[in-house]
């Protein structure tokens, strides 16, 4: 089907989402790093990749930046993939530090690191990234965060000199470990592997598909390309949850309810599991190093979609990739129940514009629809547009009256018109 006039609910969401808060100019960008020192403070950028690989995205979109502390996630990934998750925990906790990210958060006895999240955590992480010298290391992070990402991802060279020689710290935190046995192997490479991974260059795009692919179980749904397996993306998504937003983590969490990862650079990276991956960017930080506006965003959205991990989730009772077909009505008939949030309606709209121009009426049957949030009543109603301007026509059931999809499409249960005899209660209907 042709859709190159249909108009994009999802990405006006984002949009709208990014005028509320593009005039928010607090925090600093990070000014540790001389080079991250130097970035234009303004650009505001907001994508979305949902687990069926619809792509959506608002603002500075094109614009790069550094992963930084986004890549700790994915670097873990590989370390569980490697060693297995007992083995992983033996070397690196997985517990919230509440500390800075760059906090000396070792246990006492073991030297070992309270979580991946922070920058000790991390390093430790890239030490057990199976590789015979740092550059095989850092080859396969390099191959496993450009599967996640759906595209060959390249280091920033200015910013990863600009880290390599003021990286004072980390150096004194991989000593550290070293000293205590935590570390096993060489320091200099660990630091090597650690700070080429946090130069890698992305765009706000690049950092929803890897979060997408987390939440489609492992598997980049852009590509379609199996990433890691089911157990690995769910461990990785646990401990984003609780120790993602460095000393901030614990509020994150009682507020916004994604697993989440920020950066310095100003990238953050949130999933909804089993639905979307989104991705913000805006240099300038608060104090725990967290983009605002980003932060900003991603709570509002949060908030008014009922996005929230404890938040009661739904699912649509049929499959809708091919909806449910009465022959004799003669319709396509797409029956949509319980409580519909945006991702599931998105669901609906791939699987009618994304494909051949459907031969026959479409009908949305919403009698069983409990409520719908306003942008899934936005993305609906753009889908059976979509499909009028295409020569397809769009009947709607829905005997509670509440006219979900709004002007032009009030309930038509009288399809007689549109299909022959519709019935509710015939099976499959």
């Amino acid at each position: 089907m042709s859709s190159d006039h249909f108009h994009d609910p999802i990405g006006a969401a984002l949009e709208s989402l990014r005028e509320r808060f593009v005039a928010d100019h607090d925090g600093e960008v990070a000014s540790y790093i001389p080079e991250l020192a130097r970035v234009d403070p303004e650009p505001f950028g907001l994508a979305l990749v949902s687990a069926g690989g619809g792509s959506y995205s608002a603002g500075d979109d094109r614009t790069r930046f550094t992963l930084q502390s986004i890549s700790k996630p994915f670097t873990y990934a590989l370390a569980l993939c490697d060693h297995g998750l007992e083995a992983v925990l033996d070397r690196v906790g997985a517990e919230p530090s509440g500390e800075a990210y760059n906090a000396i958060s070792l246990d006492e006895e073991t030297g070992r690191p309270d979580n991946p999240m922070i920058n000790a955590g991390a390093i430790l992480t890239c030490s057990l990234v199976d590789g015979r010298d740092a550059d095989t290391r850092f080859g396969r992070v390099l191959e496993l965060l450009s599967a996640f990402a759906g595209r060959d991802l390249e280091v920033d060279e200015s910013v990863f000199d600009s880290e390599a020689t003021t990286g004072h710290r980390n150096r004194a935190l991989a000593h550290l470990m070293f000293h205590a046995e935590a570390l096993v192997g060489d320091v200099d490479d660990a630091l090597e592997v650690y700070t080429r991974q946090c130069a890698l260059s992305v765009d706000v795009r690049d950092v929803a598909t890897m979060a997408a692919t987390l939440s489609n179980a492992g598997t980049n749904p852009v590509t379609g390309d199996r990433v890691v397996a089911p157990e690995v993306a769910e461990q990785v998504m646990s401990v984003m949850a609780t120790c993602g937003m460095y000393d901030a983590s614990g509020e994150w969490l009682l507020r916004v309810g994604l697993p989440a990862k920020s950066g310095v650079g100003g990238g953050i990276v949130a999933v909804s599991p089993g639905r979307f991956g989104i991705a913000t960017f805006s240099p300038r930080l608060d104090e725990q190093g967290n983009s605002v506006r980003g932060a900003a965003a991603l709570r509002a959205m949060s908030t008014e979609l009922g996005l929230h991990l404890l938040h009661r989730t739904h699912h649509l009772e049929e499959e809708l990739a091919a909806g449910t077909v009465d022959d004799r009505a003669g319709a396509l008939v797409v029956r949509l129940s319980g409580e519909l949030e945006f991702t599931d309606a998105e669901r609906v709209l791939r699987s009618l514009v994304s494909g051949p121009t459907p031969d026959r009426p479409v009908v949305l049957d919403l009698d069983d629809v409990r409520g719908c949030d306003e942008v899934a009543s936005r993305v609906l109603r753009a889908t059976a547009t979509t499909l009028q301007r295409d020569g397809v026509e769009v009947g709607v059931v829905d005997s509670h009256d509440r006219n979900l999809l709004g002007e032009g499409f009030e309930d038509h249960v009288d399809m007689a018109t549109a299909c022959g005899s519709f019935d509710r209660s015939t099976p499959g209907a």
